[in-house]
C-alpha cells in the first residue's frame, strides 16, 4: 500500500522565501528523494496565500515514511521550521 501525506506549512509573515531558501541550501529535497521508499517529495506555493507552502509526499509504505522522519537531514528541517514556520497541518492518506 502506498502512503501519502500533504503537509501545509504556514510560515511566519513574509518568511516563506527564507524557509524555501533554507530547505534548498540544505539539499533537503534531494536527500529525501534519495531515501528508500520515497516516491514523491515536492513543494508547491499557494497563489492566494504568500505565507503558505504545500509539501506533497508519497511513500511506498507508512513504515518508509516513519523511517524518513529519523534521518539526520530532518533535524535541519526541524531547525528551519522553528525559525520560519508558525504552524503545520498534516493530512495523510492511502494511495
Amino acid at each position: 500500500m502506498n502512503f501519502g501525506i500533504n503537509v501545509t506549512y504556514h510560515t511566519k509573515p513574509g518568511k516563506r522565501q527564507d524557509f524555501l531558501d533554507g530547505l534548498s541550501a540544505a539539499g533537503i529535497r534531494d536527500a529525501v528523494r534519495a531515501e528508500a521508499g520515497c516516491l514523491q517529495y515536492d513543494y508547491y506555493l499557494s497563489v492566494s496565500d504568500p505565507d503558505e507552502v504545500l509539501l506533497v509526499e508519497r511513500w511506498e509504505s507508512p513504515e518508509a515514511q516513519k523511517l524518513h522522519l529519523t534521518q539526520p537531514h530532518m533535524d535541519r528541517v526541524k531547525q528551519l521550521k522553528e525559525r520560519f514556520v508558525e504552524r503545520t497541518t498534516l493530512v495523510s492518506y492511502e494511495l
